[in-house]
């Protein structure tokens, strides 16, 4: 059963490196930290779980304007997807894992494969761009108020995975819109794992791909004449992400601190975070994102405080989402199958 065996690998993988993580993050100031979660005010806990939750009904809102297919997807149906994604998110390196379960969950409404393909790419797209827009509010923004000590490691982190999500939006652009670029990158990949023994029948393996791809480009064709959907997508894509960076200023605010940190920081510290976050290669982009975290945002907040705000955020934004995810996927039939045909 290859993808159980997988999350069961993942999930022993994640829990090593979350025990690793707690140990390094509560070694220097356990009391201190250990305090600030004992005093916390719950009531802005829920509106940081909240923002969050938010965050994953605007996703689900954004796949059912998308698929714009009223008779077979309706928004519950949207809204419950993203939310077994974010469970397969999770446990998969790069969050990779959603997308293949999310175009299989398209095909049980009776979607056609190549067309949910296109959707959850040109969500991507979506997200993508509005991933790089906020990037580049967020360094923009530093770069003339300085919030953050300088430091050469964290720069070029993050530069590097700013010119990484941009690079990708650009890629998505030139796939999604160029049928010759696609053939060719399609062409020598089939020849490539051919060499390889990965691919048993070249030719016959080309000429499926050369249907999809027909099929795709002529989808892609309609993103076009829907530019008002464009529009929508990457608005809300941002106001999704809006929800998720601001969820460290309800977590402050909890702990009784109204003055240490803004909406504006909260929003531009948690870009920074996430933009070094997106090329770690561990599920969760564990490891990297707790450097991030602790990195960024202890510029405004004393050490134990910092560490607190942490476990309360990664809670809220990962393991959660991932406890609720794996509780709604074994409770999802069609999800159930998608998983035993793999077996």
């Amino acid at each position: 059963m290859e993808i159980v065996k997988n999350i069961r690998k993942n999930t022993i993988l994640i829990l090593m490196i979350t025990m690793l993580v707690l140990v390094l993050v509560l070694k220097e100031d356990f009391a201190s930290t250990v305090d600030t979660l004992k005093n916390m005010d719950y009531k802005y806990l829920v509106l940081a779980f909240l923002a969050y939750a938010l965050s994953i009904i605007l996703k689900g809102v954004i796949s059912y304007k998308v698929v714009n297919e009223k008779d077979k997807y309706s928004l519950k149906e949207s809204i419950k997807h993203n939310v077994i994604v974010q469970f397969f998110n999770g446990i998969t390196p790069f969050s990779t894992g959603g997308q293949p379960m999310e175009v299989y969950m398209l095909k049980e409404h009776n979607i056609r494969i190549s067309h949910a393909t296109n959707f959850i790419m040109q969500n991507f797209i979506f997200y993508q761009i509005a991933l790089v827009l906020f990037g580049l509010f967020a360094v923009s923004y530093n770069m003339k108020f300085h919030l953050f000590p300088d430091s050469p490691i964290l720069r070029n982190l993050v530069l590097l995975g700013f010119i990484i999500n941009s690079l990708v939006a650009v890629f998505l652009f030139i796939i999604a819109f160029s049928q010759k670029f696609t053939s060719f990158i399609i062409y020598h990949g089939i020849n490539l794992f051919s060499k390889l023994k990965l691919i048993k029948d070249k030719e016959v393996t080309k000429e499926r791909w050369k249907e999809r791809i027909a099929e795709f480009h002529k989808s892609t064709k309609e993103l076009k004449k829907r530019k008002l959907l464009a529009i929508e997508g990457i608005l809300l894509n941002l106001l999704s992400l809006a929800c998720f960076y601001i969820v460290p200023l309800f977590i402050v605010y909890s702990m009784h601190d109204f003055k240490s940190i803004t909406a504006v920081d909260s929003l531009v510290t948690s870009a920074y975070v996430l933009i070094i976050g997106s090329f770690v290669p561990i599920p969760g982009a564990s490891g990297g994102i707790e450097y991030g975290f602790l990195s960024f945002f202890h510029a405004f907040l004393s050490s134990g405080v910092t560490s607190a705000v942490l476990l309360v955020w990664r809670f809220i934004t990962y393991y959660l989402p991932m406890i609720i995810g794996a509780i709604v996927f074994n409770f999802d039939e069609g999800s159930k199958k998608y998983a035993n045909r793999n077996l």
